[in-house]
């Protein structure tokens, strides 16, 4: 029972800490320059992926036709949704490198921040 009473502080300067780095305007930045890749990303491949289907649905001519041998439209789209997916997810492993730096740079604002508030804590307690 003392370790809950005792971790009861910690629990509210942790989540201080954590409204400071939401409040902040990097945090804000970080979740802008994400949404910037990932909303564009996922409608893209969402529409590729149903793409498919409303051809094979509403041109199943186009979709039946014959590329090579006995490979048809459809199943070269179909393919090729692999590719795309790999393609994506290569994009995205670049557009982290961006995410990661941001985040690293919250972090050790944070960090810097809670080193001050620990400093300032112990120089109000001497007193």
């Amino acid at each position: 029972m003392n370790n809950q009473a005792g971790s009861a502080p910690s629990q509210r300067s942790g989540q201080s800490q954590w409204d400071r780095i939401a409040g902040s305007a990097e945090f804000k930045n970080l979740l802008r320059v994400k949404k910037m890749f990932i909303i564009p990303a996922f409608g893209f491949f969402f529409l590729y992926y149903f793409g498919l289907a409303v051809l094979v649905g509403y041109a199943p001519k186009l979709a039946s036709m014959r590329v090579l041998g006995t490979v048809t439209v459809a199943y070269l789209f179909a393919l090729s949704q692999f590719a795309v997916g790999w393609i994506v997810a290569a994009l995205y492993l670049f557009a982290s490198a961006k995410f990661d730096a941001l985040t690293k740079h919250i972090l050790a604002q944070a960090a810097a921040d809670l080193v001050v508030d620990v400093d300032k804590d112990r120089r109000q307690g001497d007193h």
